[in-house]
C-alpha cells in the first residue's frame, strides 16, 4: 500500500482551518516557505516525516490525525476526527451529540443486516 499524500495534504489543510491558521502563519512557526506548505496541501511534495511531526505539533494534533486514513483497517479511522469535532463543544454541545451518536449506532446496528455493504451478520 502506497502513501496517500493527497489525504495527508487534504488533512494539513482541513486542520489548519479549523484551528483559523494561515498558510503563512504554519509556514512561519515551522520555518518553511508559504509556498512549500501549499506543495504539501496539494501533495505536490510528498513531506518527510520530520516535517509533519512539526506540522502537527504546531496544529496541536497528533501525526495520526493527519495520517489518518491511510492504514487499511484501522479500527480508529475516524477516532481524531471525533476528537476535532467535539473539541471546541460545550457540555450541552457534547451531550446532544453524543446522544445522536448513540442512536445512530443503535440503529446501524439493529438495522445492520438489512444494508448489503454489512452483509448478514
Amino acid at each position: 500500500m502506497s502513501v496517500n499524500f493527497n489525504h495527508i495534504g487534504g488533512r494539513v489543510k482541513e486542520i489548519r482551518h479549523a484551528k483559523c491558521m494561515s498558510q503563512a502563519e504554519l509556514a512561519e512557526q515551522i520555518d518553511m516557505s508559504v509556498p512549500y506548505i501549499s506543495l504539501i496541501e496539494t501533495a505536490a511534495k510528498k513531506t518527510s516525516l520530520s516535517t509533519l511531526i512539526l506540522i502537527a505539533n504546531v496544529l496541536g494534533v497528533t501525526v495520526d490525525a493527519l495520517l489518518n486514513g491511510n492504514q487499511a483497517n484501522n479500527s480508529a479511522e475516524y477516532y481524531c476526527d471525533l476528537v476535532c469535532l467535539i473539541n471546541d463543544c460545550n457540555n450541552y454541545e457534547r451531550r446532544i451529540i453524543f446522544e445522536v451518536a448513540s442512536i445512530t449506532k443503535k440503529s446501524l446496528r439493529d438495522n445492520s443486516c438489512l444494508h448489503p455493504y454489512f452483509g448478514e451478520m
